[in-house]
């Protein structure tokens, strides 16, 4: 990635993602391939008057210890990912992935137990961030391995990363605040109102979101963003949903998903491939099988499916939800060791109305 966009990326994340203040703990972590933007941000970070940390992965160090670790290893929290949760006044998390499947061979099993240990602080940095004692951000930096994956070349992949960020944009920051403010439009309609109801193919499925809080996701926790998200009401979720694209979570690609709901809880779960992962999943807890997440995309800067659900996640016209803990400054109540977000795409057919209102048709937000 070209040192001009290297550090137009770094500065937004600084200024605008986290707001770095004089005086302030800033935890930055990354992949070792993403040191270009660690670097650039540790040296933003210091003209702002904050306090690095940092923690650099080499290739490999997680999959060691999930193939060879004891149990008691795989439990074992570390103190730097301690003071992630309960130290940091900011931190940032640099995905710069190397090989996007490295987990695949790893027993699933075991990604539970290291999981099921990271869950209490995993709650704890929630709950900070939804008392407003911690700020969060998490980006990726283009690698090989994510242009593989988006089945672009390294060079169009930086591109495409460059105009999902606006990084081109004389002002990039005020071009996020525009899409804030649009977005908080959405979230006044919405607010009052009490049922969703998605309808496409092969899906019907209906949610209360009744006194929830929905969020404006407009680059600040995640980079990039673009997506208004609430917690529904735990048992409220009733139907089935069909997913449009792939997931790769834990470096497992499971695809085909399609989830049937009663009272809020998955009661079946079918996959044309990974359906052993998915059960796996969704038996690591009694939350997994709860919904913690709903929410609209809106980032019409991201305008295709690469593979990562950081972008994915974010293609205006798209619903996800995602599976396990929800944010509690939602309302959400749900807890559980994983977060996993799976995807609807509405843009070739499929209409969201809430209290029988139409609020999205075939890909189109039709009011704010």
């Amino acid at each position: 990635m070209r040192d001009a966009l290297i550090d137009q990326l770094a500065r937004v994340l600084v200024e605008y993602s986290m707001g770095v203040q004089p005086g302030e703990l800033v935890v930055l972590s990354g992949g070792s391939a993403g040191a270009p933007l660690l670097q650039a941000v540790n040296r933003r970070v210091i003209a702002a008057g904050g306090i690095p940390a940092v923690e650099v992965e080499l290739p490999g160090m997680i999959e060691d210890l999930l193939l060879a670790g004891s149990d008691d290893q795989l439990r074992a929290v570390t103190p730097f990912e301690r003071i992630a949760a309960e130290q940091a006044d900011c931190s940032l998390r640099v995905g710069a992935s190397e090989n996007t499947r490295a987990m695949t061979g790893i027993d699933p099993k075991r990604q539970q137990l290291y999981q099921r240990a990271r869950a209490a602080i995993g709650q704890q940095r929630m709950q900070r961030a939804a008392d407003g004692t911690l700020r969060w951000s998490s980006t990726i930096y283009p690698t090989e391995a994510y242009a593989q994956e988006a089945n672009l070349s390294l060079r169009d992949f930086e591109e495409f990363v460059a105009r999902a960020e606006w990084l081109y944009d004389p002002d990039p920051i005020a071009r996020w605040r525009e899409l804030g403010a649009y977005q908080a439009r959405l979230i006044d309609w919405l607010t009052p109102r009490h049922e969703v109801h998605l309808v496409a193919e092969d899906t019907d499925l209906r949610l209360s979101i009744a006194g929830r809080v929905w969020n404006n996701s407009d680059g600040h926790r995640n980079f990039p963003s673009g997506e208004v998200f609430t917690g529904p009401v735990e048992d409220s979720v009733e139907g089935h949903v069909s997913f449009s694209f792939p997931s790769i979570h834990r470096g497992r690609q499971v695809e085909g998903v399609r989830l049937w709901f009663e009272r809020g809880r998955v009661v079946r779960a079918e996959a044309t491939r990974n359906q052993e992962f998915l059960e796996a999943m969704l038996n690591t807890d009694e939350g997994a099988r709860y919904l913690g997440e709903f929410a609209f995309g809106t980032n019409q800067q991201i305008d295709r499916y690469i593979g990562n659900t950081l972008f994915d996640e974010k293609i205006g016209g798209t619903v996800h939800m995602a599976l396990g803990s929800g944010y509690p400054d939602t309302g959400s109540t749900n807890r559980s060791a994983i977060h996993w977000d799976l995807i609807c795409d509405l843009r070739r057919g499929g209409e969201v109305t809430v209290d029988g209102d139409v609020f999205l048709k075939d890909g189109k937000i039709l009011i704010g």
